[in-house]
């Protein structure tokens, strides 16, 4: 199956949009204050919350979600009941921040976005933050990484991945595919 695809920062695009792929590397105030400034705000939550296309937030993407950030004083996009906080190693622990690198995932619910993928698959990580979570029921899957933290969610047609799919091989490969094919 042969799917087109289109990297826009307009919100006509994001309008028409079947499917949204939110990516991020970087810093989550500089994130939205960028989509603030494209002015794709709105545009983001009408497609999304009012229009109900799905969305897959990668990394950054997955953590702008959120309501709040430890990084940069803005408030995120409160799709889901959470903040992102900054890993915390106690000292002298083996545990690196950032997160880099592959790592388990362990699948607790079960989603069309992750149909055919081995329940203890492993994924790329690359990231200082992540998801705290006031509502287990969006929880999709975990991973352990001195502690157990949120590498998937799935709230309706909102669902975010902590770990980079397009750098993790067959199982990052199924999980775009099980996207798209929604």
């Amino acid at each position: 199956m042969h799917v087109s695809s289109v990297i826009s920062s307009s919100s006509g695009d994001l309008q028409r949009a079947d499917k949204i792929i939110l990516p991020g590397i970087g810093h989550f105030g500089r994130a939205i204050s960028n989509l603030a400034d494209l002015g794709l705000l709105d545009a983001l939550n009408e497609a999304v919350l009012a229009k109900r296309t799905p969305v897959l937030g990668i990394c950054l993407g997955m953590e702008l979600m959120a309501k709040s950030s430890e990084e940069g004083d803005v408030p995120g996009l409160g799709w889901l009941n959470a903040e992102t906080i900054r890993f915390d190693p106690p000292e002298g622990a083996r545990f690196k921040v950032p997160h880099m690198g592959w790592n388990r995932i362990n699948i607790r619910k079960p989603s069309l976005l992750m149909s055919g993928i081995d329940p203890s698959a492993e994924f790329y990580f690359a990231h200082s933050y992540h998801l705290k979570m006031s509502d287990d029921s969006d929880l999709l899957s975990e991973t352990d990484y001195g502690i157990s933290f949120p590498s998937a969610i799935e709230k309706d047609n909102i669902f975010g991945v902590q770990y980079h799919p397009e750098k993790s091989h067959d199982a990052g490969a199924r999980l775009l595919r099980n996207f798209v094919d929604m």
